[in-house]
């Protein structure tokens, strides 16, 4: 069965538990263990998902935090559901079912007679 896979940044959630409010503040911190990233990239890291970290980057972020893998990412996995296949009563999604009971009215035109 196919599996729809996705997961949860927390980190910004474990920064600030630990007293951390700014992104600059892993900075000095990420620096003492040999990474060198720039502002943005930091910025990036903290409050947008990531698609992409390098394990160096994912060990010092858990040393920074005192915390595991598993608490900065979140990891969520359910069942994708399958297609149910058309019945021949329902009407293509292109066409639009009208009720039939609700008729137009023809529309009466009055005139004041100031033509």
């Amino acid at each position: 069965m196919k599996r729809d896979v996705d997961y949860t940044w927390r980190l910004a959630e474990l920064m600030a538990a630990h007293g951390m409010h700014n992104s600059t503040d892993l900075i000095p911190r990420l620096a003492e263990r040999g990474i060198q990233l720039s502002r943005p990239q930091v910025y990036r890291i903290v409050h947008q998902r990531p698609e992409r970290v390098s394990l160096q980057l994912l060990a010092a972020l858990c040393d920074i935090l005192g915390c595991g893998v598993e608490d900065l990412v979140t990891v969520t996995a359910t069942d994708a559901r399958k297609k149910k296949a058309a019945s021949s009563t329902t009407a293509p999604p292109n066409v639009v079912e009208l009720n039939k009971s609700v008729r137009p009215r023809r529309a009466r035109i009055i005139t004041d007679g100031n033509d």
